[in-house]
């Protein structure tokens, strides 16, 4: 799976994260109850976590599988640029 497959997959889920993060402000404005913000905050957040997936899983299959048969330190640059986007969480 490339950029190309995963780019409109990756949209929808945004979309749908969007309309989570839009109903959690609206609770919030209306005082909801907690409970009920905090599960649609998670909703926004699980759909923000799959986007990263399928972003990363297209970059590993085209800009780094595509790169990977370059020298060990170049190599080494990519792997660390994965973990480092994984460090930031």
């Amino acid at each position: 799976m490339d950029h190309l497959e995963t780019k409109p997959e990756s949209l929808r889920r945004l979309k749908i994260a969007y309309g989570h993060l839009e109903k959690v402000i609206d609770m919030l404005e209306g005082d909801a109850y907690c409970p009920d913000v905090i599960h649609q905050s998670q909703a926004v957040q699980a759909a923000l976590k799959k986007v990263d997936e399928l972003i990363l899983h297209g970059h590993l299959h085209t800009c780094v599988l595509k790169d990977m048969h370059g020298s060990t330190k170049e190599n080494e640059k990519l792997v660390n640029e994965i973990v480092g986007l994984f460090k930031k969480k």
